[in-house]
């Protein structure tokens, strides 16, 4: 169960509903043993008594639909967060990443519309599905990172959810995520079920399993408290991304159960209140441990990759006044911090 399943499971559980996990711990495959799921299971088991495990591929649907039919209409909410993560790892597997990201998505829902039509459905979609749009806009270089023109519309509050999708770059794994947003939106319009899509940035926290091809903050705060090399890929550094903690991405899911609607997309991240560029994010493991961050510049620039993403989530905010992030940049990256350091210290 990976960063965004974990935290849902406890955050679900503490609100006095039973929750069935189901997980086959692929992200080791995809990354390597140090980004296995297997701790955060073994947590969940020990720790949470309303909590069922099930170790099933989404690709497999003859076992998700036992599962299904186990619970039949007493499912209310489908929170979607299994997926192949990279767009470098697609690049090198198109096939398992379509079939995990496009086909697993298709199994949840079409499952979904037979067995529980009224349970709401949340998806974690990603940025990615606008491809390289966003690196259409003007762009100002400051001393840390890169900036959109002030003058331009997406200045203050960041990308919304108008850009378009159409002619620009994905990588495979953009358009496998796209597939199963598209797909989501249209059992909610077409069959009018209760469907959202969460475009997400960054997601994270202390739980995630950050590794150099995904999840660059938390991957940061480890090679920070290892003092390991950290390999900065393309843009010299001045890439921004925006972050947003996984308990603050959870509240939001919470927030849209307790008031649905059908078809909904929303682009979800830190905002202008939790974004960095990877320099400013070096900076900050510098002054928050005291000790000099080993960088190292000159990796190929990843194709496809956003020189500036910054989310607007002015949509969900005004839909859901209710959601109120907790999170800035910095206590976000202090919390990777400890998390690393308490996991140095057991280890």
């Amino acid at each position: 169960m990976g960063l965004v399943g974990a935290e849902a499971v406890g955050f679900f559980a503490q609100q006095g509903m039973d929750v069935v996990g189901i997980d086959n711990d692929m992200r080791a495959d995809y990354f390597g043993p140090l980004s296995s799921n297997i701790n955060n299971l073994k947590r969940m088991q020990s720790s949470i008594p309303n909590y069922s495990h099930h170790n099933t591929d989404v690709r497999s649907r003859d076992e998700l639909e036992a599962i299904f039919k186990d619970h039949g209409s007493s499912i209310s909410l489908i929170l979607h967060a299994a997926a192949q993560p990279s767009h470098d790892w697609a690049g090198r597997h198109p096939e398992t990443d379509f079939s995990v990201n496009a086909v697993g998505t298709m199994n949840l829902l079409e499952l979904a519309r037979q067995h529980c039509p009224e349970a709401v459905f949340v998806f974690v979609s990603t940025n990615k599905v606008y491809g390289d749009r966003p690196n259409g806009l003007p762009f100002v270089e400051q001393n840390s990172r890169w900036e959109v023109d002030p003058s331009h519309g997406y200045a203050a509050h960041g990308i919304d959810e108008g850009m378009s999708i159409d002619g620009s770059t994905h990588s495979l794994f953009g358009v496998s995520k796209t597939a199963a947003d598209l797909m989501v939106q249209e059992y909610g319009r077409y069959f009018g079920m209760k469907t959202a899509c969460f475009r997400c940035g960054c997601i994270t926290g202390p739980g995630h399993a950050g590794a150099q091809l995904h999840g660059f903050l938390s991957y940061m705060a480890r090679c920070a408290v290892n003092r390991t090399p950290y390999t900065v890929f393309g843009h010299d550094g001045k890439q921004v991304r925006d972050n947003i903690h996984s308990l603050d991405l959870v509240r939001a899911f919470w927030s849209f159960y307790r008031s649905p609607g059908s078809g909904e997309v929303y682009n979800m991240g830190g905002g202008r209140d939790a974004n960095c560029s990877i320099i400013e994010a070096m900076e900050m493991c510098e002054r928050l441990t005291g000790l000099p961050f080993d960088a190292q510049f000159g990796g190929a620039e990843r194709k496809g990759d956003h020189v500036w993403w910054i989310s607007d989530t002015r949509k969900f905010r005004a839909a859901h006044p209710d959601w109120v992030p907790e999170y800035g940049i910095e206590r976000l990256m202090e919390e990777l911090l400890a998390g690393e350091k308490e996991s140095a210290i057991i280890g």
